[in-house]
């Protein structure tokens, strides 16, 4: 489960993908599969949420590992890389590695 912490030491990956509005629904279907197919299988996953925009033309996966070489050990695997491949074709892709740095919570409650 996706928890939020600057406290945890996990990875997070923030990767938008812009697409066409009718491409949107099978970049999410494409997006599923490579995430069921591998890559929650993978040593070091810790979650991953897919996000679609109200609008039709984004698309974003956030996802936490316990480590960057875990993540790219995970790259490695050609599991997921048919399904990468297609959805590069119809999208285009903005990754972004990241750290929690700061939470906020409603005044109180616990952050």
């Amino acid at each position: 489960m996706t928890q939020i912490s600057a406290k945890s030491r996990v990875i997070t990956l923030i990767n938008v993908f812009t697409v066409e509005p009718a491409n949107q629904r099978r970049l999410v279907e494409l997006l599923t599969e490579a995430t069921e197919v591998s890559v929650r299988q993978a040593p070091g996953f810790v979650s991953a949420s897919l996000h679609r925009s109200i609008d039709g033309i984004k698309v974003t996966m956030y996802a936490q590992w316990r480590s960057i070489d875990e993540y790219q050990a995970m790259r490695r695997d050609p599991a997921p890389l048919p399904f990468l491949q297609e959805a590069l074709t119809i999208s285009k892709f903005e990754p972004g590695m990241y750290e929690v740095v700061r939470t906020f919570a409603p005044i109180g409650e616990p952050n």
